[in-house]
C-alpha cells in the first residue's frame, strides 16, 4: 500500500484524533521531504493569541515520523519507531497557517540499512522546521528517533 498524504490524514484521525481535531494535515510526502501544515484556530490557541506549542509540536512530529514510516515501509522489514528526545525552540508568534517540512528522509536510508544489517537499534535526529506565511521561521523541531528491527 502506497503512502499518501489522504491515508496520512486518516490514520491521524483515527489513530491521533488530538492532532486532527487541532488542524494538523499532512499535505505533501515523498522520500525525502514531508510537509505538514496546521492553522491556528481556537482549539489550538494559547493565552497569548498565538498557537499552543505543543500544536506546533504535533505537527512537526507527524512530519519527520511520516517520513521514517515511509522509509520502513518501503525497506519491507518490520520495525518499531519511537521518539526518544526532542528539542525545540521559538522564534516568533505562531498565527495564521504554520507550514512544518522536514527534508531528512535521506538521512534515514544509512540508520535503516545499519539497524538491519546489525539488529540493533539505531537513532537519527530529524529536523522540522515551522513557518508562517510570509516564509519566517516561526519555530523549529527536533526529534530523535530510535529505530529498531522487530524479531
Amino acid at each position: 500500500m502506497k503512502i499518501t498524504p489522504g491515508k496520512l490524514n486518516l490514520f491521524m484521525l483515527f489513530r491521533l484524533p488530538s492532532a486532527y481535531l487541532c488542524g494538523v494535515r499532512q499535505k505533501y510526502i515523498d522520500p525525502f521531504k514531508s510537509v505538514v501544515t496546521v492553522k491556528y484556530r481556537w482549539i489550538n490557541q494559547n493565552p497569548f493569541r498565538s498557537m499552543f506549542w505543543a500544536v506546533q509540536g504535533m505537527a512537526a512530529e507527524f512530519s519527520t515520523g511520516a517520513l521514517v514510516t515511509l522509509k520502513i515501509r518501503e525497506s519491507g522489514k518490520r520495525m518499531s519507531m519511537l521518539v526518544t528526545s526532542n528539542k525545540a525552540s521559538f522564534t516568533k508568534k505562531a498565527t495564521g497557517r504554520i507550514t512544518f517540512t522536514c527534508n531528512d528522509g535521506g538521512l534515514l536510508d544509512a540508520v535503516l540499512e545499519k539497524a538491519v544489517k546489525t539488529g540493533e537499534g539505531q537513532t537519527v535526529w530529524m529536523t522540522s522546521h515551522g513557518v508562517n506565511k510570509e516564509g519566517l521561521e516561526v519555530s523549529r523541531f527536533q526529534f530523535e528517533w530510535s529505530i529498531k528491527v522487530k524479531n
